[in-house]
């Protein structure tokens, strides 16, 4: 089986709970500061995390509204508007630190670096929202640090297509079963499966009920070693490249077309 070269990160939920501490609350700011009538709870914005992309959203939840405005080429400049607001008020929040790393992240980046596994990110987030979000931790690698970036902009179709992935893998000159896929979501999840990737999952805050039957391996956060499926032989610790490795490999030894169970 070739050898592990790198692990492709997703961000919202699966590097920061930025969608339930950073994206939600600049949505809801972003419509009180254009004077748009709406707000969004933490249920309701669970739901419109099935669609991927925040502008797909904004017209995802628009077209539902009765005071939405009711023309397509209204609905598409309002959501633009209040999309490019929401980033800059996203960024704000991420600067004032109201968005805190996952836990185990940033150690299994270093662990990346210092064993020559290549770093990369595939997010349907905008770029200005990953550069902030970088600008702001100073345990993340530095953005000349990822070997591949791949945002929103940068694809056509959104996960859950495997668009993102399919792109990173070929800037990277790499085949699937030589990296593996890190996400939180089951759309991110599929996107991944979608192109190959074999896929760990530690689900985010609003997927913590989710299946996801066809993961590498699923489990509570990079920083635990108990809870996860398949077990770990050590309750202590963290999730390593070792241990990640190691699901790859005795997948690959049960079912030799697949890199997942």
């Amino acid at each position: 089986m070739a050898a592990l070269a790198a692990l492709l990160w997703d961000v919202d939920g699966t590097i920061a709970e930025s969608e339930r501490d950073g994206h939600l609350a600049a949505f809801n700011l972003a419509f009180e500061a254009l004077g748009v009538p709406w707000r969004w709870d933490d249920a309701h914005y669970g739901y419109l995390l099935r669609v991927t992309g925040g502008r797909e959203r904004l017209l995802h939840d628009m077209a539902s509204r009765a005071d939405a405005p009711r023309s397509a080429a209204e609905r598409d400049a309002l959501a633009a508007n209040l999309h490019w607001k929401k980033n800059t008020l996203y960024a704000d929040l991420v600067r004032s630190g109201c968005v805190p790393l996952r836990p185990g992240v940033t150690a299994l980046m270093a662990e990346c670096l210092q064993r020559g596994v290549r770093l990369g990110i595939v997010t349907t987030t905008s770029r200005v929202n990953l550069e902030a979000l970088l600008a702001s931790a100073d345990a993340l690698p530095r953005p000349e640090q990822f070997s591949v970036i791949v945002c929103g902009e940068d694809v056509t179709r959104k996960k859950p297509h495997p668009e993102g992935f399919v792109h990173a893998l070929a800037l990277l000159a790499l085949t699937a079963d030589q990296a593996v896929a890190i996400e939180d979501s089951p759309g991110g999840t599929a996107a991944a499966r979608a192109a190959g990737l074999a896929t760990v999952v530690t689900p985010s805050s609003y997927f913590a009920d989710a299946t996801f039957n066809d993961a590498l391996a699923v489990g509570p956060g990079l920083h635990l070693r108990a809870g996860w499926q398949p077990a770990l032989p050590d309750a202590s610790g963290r999730v390593t490249l070792d241990d990640i490795d190691h699901w790859r490999r005795t997948c690959a030894d049960k079912d030799p077309s697949s890199t997942a169970h």
